[in-house]
């Protein structure tokens, strides 16, 4: 009896294991490097902004510090799931308005960049908060 097709299925399964268990939302990914120059000009305005608790704050959020979300990776796995480069890009569309974690990483980068936080301080407390 041949062993191939054993051999197949235990690489099947193997695959399938890592497709599961590997990066997913809510465990640490790398963050972007923001870009020079970063403006908020692609976030939505707020009249186009979905209605929803916290929404407008979050899209406000994102206006004020667009360099800082620019440099933040979501931890609701859009990147990989709708190709998004940075938390900043939840905003550019209605995206951010129905996902809690990209309001809430907005809110606490906007608030923790406000009382002088640097760049990696921010970055570690979202993925402190939001990672895992």
């Amino acid at each position: 009896m041949s062993r191939l097709p054993w051999v197949v299925a235990g690489g099947a399964v193997v695959a399938l294991a890592v497709v599961l268990v590997g990066p997913r939302a809510g465990h640490a990914s790398a963050h972007p490097d923001p870009r020079p120059g970063i403006t908020a000009e692609r976030v939505l305005p707020p009249a186009l902004v979905p209605m929803g608790a916290g929404t407008l704050e979050a899209y406000e959020a994102a206006r004020r510090v667009p360099q800082v979300l620019d440099g933040i990776y979501c931890h609701c796995n859009c990147s990989k799931s709708i190709g998004h480069r940075s938390l900043l890009t939840c905003f550019e569309s209605n995206h951010g308005s129905g996902c809690d974690i990209c309001m809430g990483e907005a809110m606490l980068a906007a608030q923790l960049s406000g009382s002088g936080k640097s760049l990696a301080q921010i970055r570690t407390a979202i993925d402190a908060k939001f990672g895992s």
